[in-house]
């Protein structure tokens, strides 16, 4: 199991010296997840040590430059790599027109399969292997989507107790498909297994969308543009302060978050201090803040 986020970028609207804009890559077992690349995600995907092979799916929560203007260097780098599988592309349905462009931005030898999932309102996607992917709208005052990923609880087989049953080879897979061999049922020789989750909110108030999508997750990704010096202004442009992301997170019982898309207006010296002392008021679990080419495990299974 290899499941870890990347952190490429964590500059909202403007990109600074110490923060690029965003990127986020997700690595959950097979499939990667690159959310809302912005301006030089391919180059901060060298620094990661990520290559455009690892990208099988692209997730948009919107079109504003910050969240987007990466796509055209990372869809043409699909192909100029040879990427041998599709990509999926999920983004606003909208605003599809915004892709196309961006799809296009400049002539290149369109090799690369890809795949467009445009969604409106809600809609949960089967990724195969117990993997689901939800979306739901944020309120950004624009097309606005949000992402969580949920995998399907399963067992933990108990090679002690497959023993004693004398339950060995093939006959397990049959096992954990039938739920019975003879007189033995998968609980005799097995635990539960819960499986995992993770939400990705960029650009929102707090809307009904952010709260069920982010219910209960592992690890949830959240915007936190401003501070609460700074609350009427997140409120007139679509946005969360620290304290009300980490207020959300709180009430719908996340497990550990992460707060990024951080105001040029913060210098990077005082974000993580000033940040974590208001997050803190609000969430008791273990908080995240963003930097530039961090590295976050996802948290250890239930």
């Amino acid at each position: 199991m290899n499941r870890e986020l990347t952190v490429l970028g964590t500059a909202s609207q403007v990109p600074t010296r110490y923060r690029n804009h965003n990127g986020y890559f997700l690595r959950f077992d097979e499939h990667g997840f690159l959310f809302d690349p912005g301006e030089g995600t391919q180059r901060q995907m060298q620094f990661a040590g990520l290559s455009a092979t690892d990208v099988t799916d692209i997730c948009v929560t919107h079109f504003h430059g910050d969240h987007a203007l990466g796509l055209p260097g990372v869809l043409q780098r699909l192909s100029l790599d040879d990427v041998p599988h599709e990509v999926v592309c999920h983004f606003p349905g909208e605003h599809e027109e915004y892709f196309e462009r961006l799809r296009f931005a400049t002539p290149h030898h369109a090799r690369a399969k890809i795949a467009t999932r445009p969604s409106t309102g809600d809609r949960v996607y089967d990724l195969g292997r117990h993997l689901t992917l939800t979306v739901a709208p944020l309120d950004h005052g624009m097309p606005c989507q949000g992402y969580r990923l949920d995998e399907a609880d399963g067992v933990r087989m108990l090679p002690e107790k497959l023993v004693a049953a004398g339950i060995s080879g093939p006959d397990i897979a049959r096992l954990q498909r039938e739920g019975r061999l003879g007189d033995v049922t998968l609980a005799d020789v097995s635990v539960p297994k819960p499986g995992q989750s993770f939400a990705f909110l960029m650009d929102t108030r707090r809307c009904e969308g952010a709260e069920r999508l982010a219910a209960g997750v592992d690890l949830l990704v959240v915007e936190a543009t401003f501070l609460d010096t700074e609350a009427e202004l997140a409120e007139s442009y679509g946005h969360l302060t620290a304290r009300q992301a980490a207020r959300l997170a709180s009430d719908v019982g996340v497990r550990e978050l992460v707060l990024t898309h951080f105001s040029q207006r913060y210098p990077i010296d005082e974000t993580r201090e000033r940040y974590l002392a208001e997050a803190g008021q609000e969430f008791d679990g273990l908080i995240h803040i963003a930097e530039d080419l961090a590295r976050i495990p996802f948290p250890k299974r239930r």
